[in-house]
């Protein structure tokens, strides 16, 4: 069964992502708070590649990232991630989010992450999805529990350590 390319859910639209995008990316990649947990800024050739291999990792998997706004609104808020993730000790599907910090705090990450679950073991057919957080980002890791992920592990990606939660099915 297809992933959807969009989707709605109770408080939120989502779409997958695309060129016309890249502007609120880059709002969003250049935001000291909400970068602060996931790597820390990026620049503007790095959300260009972010979004280059984000579109080709759609065309090549049927899933990827989608962009998430309030249902009706106009203003891209945040990202929704359901990709890949291949590291020296990883080679798992990942779930993933960040929202601008504005939104944080109304539950808008759970709310997404559910969704990105329920793709994970409906459409795609998973018996397992990870996610990745930073020792600190308690906020992450309160989204991931409450969508039934657990600490697995430490691991070290680019340079960084991180923990690795997973949730089996």
């Amino acid at each position: 069964m297809p992933v959807p390319e969009s989707f709605r859910t109770a408080r939120l639209e989502a779409e997958r992502i695309a060129p016309s995008h890249l502007p609120a990316l880059r709002a969003l990649h250049g935001d000291p708070e909400a970068m602060a947990e996931l790597g820390g800024v990026r620049s503007v050739v790095e959300t260009d590649r972010y979004l280059a291999r984000n579109m080709s990792h759609w065309d090549t998997h049927g899933f990827g990232v989608w962009m998430l706004r309030h249902a009706g609104g106009a203003d891209w808020i945040g990202r929704l991630v359901l990709r890949w993730l291949r590291t020296e000790n990883v080679h798992d599907v990942e779930i993933g989010f960040a929202l601008r910090p504005d939104q944080w705090g109304r539950g808008l990450a759970t709310e997404a992450a559910g969704f990105a679950l329920g793709v994970a073991r409906g459409e795609l057919e998973l018996c397992t999805l990870i996610g990745v957080t930073t020792p600190t980002n308690e906020a992450s890791q309160r989204v991931l529990y409450k969508i039934g992920l657990r600490h697995e592990s430490d691991v070290v990606i680019e340079g960084t350590h991180c923990m690795l939660h997973r949730v089996r099915w």
